[in-house]
């Protein structure tokens, strides 16, 4: 069942459930901090509204940089206007930002420490039709790498927004991960969200969970249909969303292992050095149990649309199932 605590999107396993891009929860969240706080800027590669920041551009033209088809100066000023006391978001596709610009970002901003907010928006395999060439599959692994930077990947256009609000409130650097596709919408406004916190969204009707499903982004929908059906079929599960990548919740993580003994995890994006690295870490460190990863599997992406790809690569809801029913086999 979904948590009752966090107040989650009653309508998510309806046929009508709202749907909507999660980089327009980016565009509204920025829209917001930029009315509460004069120092917010923007700026963005020619791209301003298929990232939504043309939201904000539009309302505050005064503290909008359009920098044009020049990512590595995109950041790069970002930088300058942060050592000069402004809290800057900049917005690109994330294959070009973080995946073209990537040293400047290491050297201008991660290395001294610099506030900036990089939105990096048409991420993952569901970018569909624009091919291997536009699909970001290793923008996470690229970002977490690096020191003093936050990585924050949310699961709906609600979590996007308040995302987007929370950054512009930390004086570090960050990384904000964005879907291009409408994405069903998971949670509600009154859903927690805090950087470095995961939440459990689905919890066993009765009794312990057996497995716990660790999801992060727009697959959260897809690993909540999985446990909602793994349910029907006597498999007790735990859903963990994971927005927060980078801090990650250490103790939450840790938890729901001792409690289920054997961990999914569920993102699009390669596996190799991705969320499920990450949460890897964690649990070799700290509570080692076996795991099974859902994401892409050392490819690249290609063209189609959005569903088939997440089907093709084998990150679609019946692929989660599989896995769990795969790791329940070798759990400790």
């Amino acid at each position: 069942m979904l948590n009752p605590k966090l107040k989650l999107n009653p309508k998510i396993f309806n046929d009508d459930v709202e749907q909507a891009p999660i980089r327009k929860g980016f565009g509204e969240g920025l829209l917001l901090a930029g009315e509460k706080d004069e120092n917010v800027v923007g700026l963005c590669a020619d791209l301003t509204e298929s990232t939504q920041m043309h939201l904000f551009a539009n309302k505050f033209p005064e503290r909008f940089i359009q920098v044009g088809v020049a990512e590595q100066n995109l950041v790069t000023i970002t930088s300058g206007l942060a050592a000069m006391g402004k809290i800057p978001f900049c917005s690109s596709y994330a294959m070009f930002s973080p995946g073209r610009n990537w040293e400047q970002i290491r050297t201008t901003i991660t290395y001294n420490d610099r506030p900036v907010k990089i939105a990096g928006s048409h991420a993952g395999i569901s970018v569909g039709p624009d091919g291997g060439t536009h699909q970001a599959l290793e923008d996470i692994a690229l970002m977490r790498v690096m020191p003093n930077i936050d990585v924050i990947s949310p699961c709906d256009a609600i979590e996007a927004k308040k995302a987007t609000q929370a950054l512009a409130k930390t004086k570090k650097p960050a990384y904000l991960r964005l879907a291009r596709e409408k994405t069903p919408i998971v949670t509600t406004e009154e859903t927690p969200f805090e950087i470095g916190e995961a939440e459990i969204y689905w919890l066993p009707d009765v009794g312990l969970a057996q497995i716990g499903i660790i999801a992060t982004g727009s697959l959260m929908y897809r690993a909540l249909l999985a446990a909602k059906e793994l349910e029907t079929e006597g498999i007790k599960t735990k859903v963990m969303n994971l927005a927060s990548i980078k801090p990650i919740d250490k103790d939450a993580i840790i938890t729901l292992a001792k409690e289920c003994r054997a961990i999914v995890t569920v993102e699009e994006h390669q596996i190799a050095g991705g969320m499920g690295s990450a949460v890897a870490e964690v649990l070799a460190q700290n509570f080692p149990v076996p795991i099974e990863f859902i994401g892409i599997q050392d490819k690249f992406g290609q063209s189609g649309s959005p569903d088939e790809l997440i089907e093709h690569y084998g990150m679609g809801k019946n692929s989660i199932k599989e896995a769990v029913k795969k790791v329940l086999t070798r759990k400790i």
